[in-house]
């Protein structure tokens, strides 16, 4: 019976690990508790009320901070605009391409731009919707509720911070170069690291897998 109960614990904090949440913005709820899932897509099964936590967001974009527990992982980033559930359509994705993040710990992004075209204004309410696989080309999915707000203050150095060993580059078609991302001051990948690990980390093979698994939802 012990056995038993210990095997079981063991499954759970590993189901528990391969989750991430969203540090800043505030995310929507708890998506480690059921009924929510982070398998469900858009939002984990989370779903917006009136009371919905929304962050204020600077006008430019702002800081995404996730938690990541994984040796590497993948990120996408959408933006739906929109109060109630929100759409995440291709043309509304805030990252180009895969960004691959290697270490697990807090990775952090100052400054998230915009896409081309996207007229915000105050007070408009959006959705950033933070997508995220592995090797397993399994996604992940959870989502934060903002505000674009010229009041909105930029997340300072100290707060918007990589843990020891985190870095993140975005992957190339192909998955052969990778340019890296500028997080914070503290990062020290250089470019050939960040192409090091990019080349290391992730065969033609597992990005193949799971650009199909981030290609179904735009």
């Amino acid at each position: 019976m012990l056995a038993q109960t210990l095997l079981l614990a063991a499954s759970l904090l590993a189901t528990a690990s391969a989750h991430f949440s969203i540090e800043s913005p505030e995310m929507r709820g708890d998506s480690f508790e059921a009924p929510a899932s982070q398998w469900i897509y858009p939002c984990a099964g989370v779903n917006q009320t009136a009371r919905t936590n929304r962050t204020l967001w600077p006008l430019t974009g702002g800081a995404v901070a996730l938690d990541l527990h994984h040796p590497w992982t993948y990120v996408y980033l959408n933006l739906g605009i929109g109060t109630d559930y929100p759409a995440f359509p291709g043309n509304m994705s805030i990252t180009t391409s895969l960004l691959n993040v290697t270490g697990n710990g807090t990775f952090c992004i100052p400054q998230v731009k915009l896409p081309a075209g996207l007229v915000v204004t105050e007070g408009l309410n959006a959705t950033l919707q933070v997508v995220t696989g592995g090797a397993s080309g399994s996604a992940l999915y959870n989502c934060a509720d903002i505000t674009f707000a010229a009041a909105a203050t930029a997340l300072s150095s100290e707060v918007c911070m990589n843990s020891t060993g985190v870095s993140g580059a975005y992957v190339t078609p192909g998955g052969s170069q990778a340019a890296v991302v500028n997080t914070t001051a503290n990062s020290t990948t250089t470019k050939s690291a960040a192409h090091r690990e990019g080349g290391s980390l992730m065969g033609a093979a597992v990005v193949g897998v799971v650009a199909v698994a981030f290609s179904w939802f735009l």
